[in-house]
């Protein structure tokens, strides 16, 4: 009798898993193959969080296995390895920190900061340890927008401090450490100083991913995060019109230029969608962030629509994936997701640059 098992393994191995769109091949997932008597069992290690979406992914897979010949029952287990990206050979890693992803834009007003905030949420539904660093000195919301107004982080010695805890997500921001009505009116040093001790003074403990909330812009704190923090990649959002997606492409540039992978692009408020007669309109034009993400051969993560619980989940402080992870606006930054920690996956596989020896959750 042939032995099945080659080809039941590429079959798995060239599986397309429907979240991220990648074949679980091309971003290192581990695959164990066993055949007797027609009885297939397969177990997966996938290489990003996917927790949440597991089981069906499973379903899909034993439902392909079934119909190969020779196949008469399958059975698919599916865990999660999630690689750590390393680090450029001149930069030390952060103590406890697997991998940094920085959220950035060119300009203000695109949802950037609500992006990364649901970004974070959504790896730590997906099973992964996260924490949020609102880099934007000048402007941190992230404090208001987690729904920790008025709270402060704590310090065990005068020097460091204990991030607050949000909805499973530690969090960190000036914003946690100064009134909310305070300016923050310092020259770039001191901008800089501030963010690295925010980052460096903090007990993060073990973090799968850190997503951090940079200001808009190419400025000081862009800089200092690219020269001395090792960062896993970029996200840069925008939304479709042609002033916002001119700044962005400065921002995809400027990462291009410091070594700094770019993961995709977001494109925000793609969509409107009226909720009173359900007319659909791209108020802010039509697929800017497809052609950007053509033009420079990144990948287009999400189109994330323009919808006033977006902004309302966020005002009162818990965020769309935190209100309601099974709604459809929470669906589309799982979705997001899943899509950014899996590109990061193939890029750490193809740059040879990714340490699998991190932590296994199962499903």
């Amino acid at each position: 009798m042939a032995d099945l098992r080659p080809s039941i393994l590429q079959y798995v191995l060239d599986f397309v898993e429907p979240n991220s769109g990648l074949d679980f091949n091309s971003t290192g997932s581990k695959v164990d193959v066993d055949i007797s008597n027609g009885i297939a069992r397969v177990e997966i290690c996938i290489s990003y969080p996917l927790k949440a979406a597991a089981a069906a992914v499973s379903t899909k897979l034993v439902n392909g296995l079934q119909a190969l010949p020779g196949v008469t029952t399958a059975i698919a287990t599916v865990n999660q390895q999630i690689v750590s990206a390393a680090v450029s050979q001149n930069l030390q890693p952060v103590q406890g920190i697997r991998n940094i992803l920085v959220v950035a834009s060119g300009k203000g007003g695109v949802g950037k900061s609500t992006t990364a905030a649901n970004l974070a949420l959504a790896l730590a539904h997906d099973g992964a340890s996260v924490g949020l660093l609102d880099a934007d000195i000048y402007g941190p919301s992230q404090a208001r927008m987690m729904g920790l107004t008025g709270q402060h982080p704590s310090s065990r010695d005068g020097k460091t401090f204990d991030p607050l805890n949000a909805y499973g997500i530690k969090v960190m921001s000036i914003g946690l450490l100064v009134d909310d009505e305070q300016p923050m009116v310092w020259r770039g040093p001191m901008v800089t100083q501030a963010l690295t001790q925010l980052l460096n003074d903090c007990h993060w403990g073990e973090l799968d991913y850190l997503v951090v909330d940079m200001p808009p812009g190419t400025g000081d704190i862009q800089l200092t995060l690219s020269q001395r923090v090792p960062i896993s990649g970029a996200i840069i959002v925008t939304t479709p019109q042609d002033i916002a997606l001119l700044d962005a492409r400065k921002g995809l540039k400027m990462f291009e230029k410091v070594g700094v992978p770019v993961l995709g692009i977001v494109e925000n408020m793609s969509t409107h969608i009226c909720s009173n007669c359900g007319h659909e309109e791209h108020v802010f034009g039509a697929g800017g962030g497809a052609r950007m993400a053509q033009q420079y051969k990144v990948d287009l993560l999400a189109e994330l629509p323009l919808d006033i619980r977006i902004r309302e989940h966020a005002d009162g402080g818990k965020p769309t994936v935190a209100a309601d992870a099974s709604s459809t606006l929470a669906q589309a930054y799982l979705l997001m997701a899943r899509r950014t920690t899996s590109r990061l996956a193939r890029h750490s596989i193809q740059s040879g640059k990714s340490i699998p020896d991190i932590v296994i959750e199962e499903t």
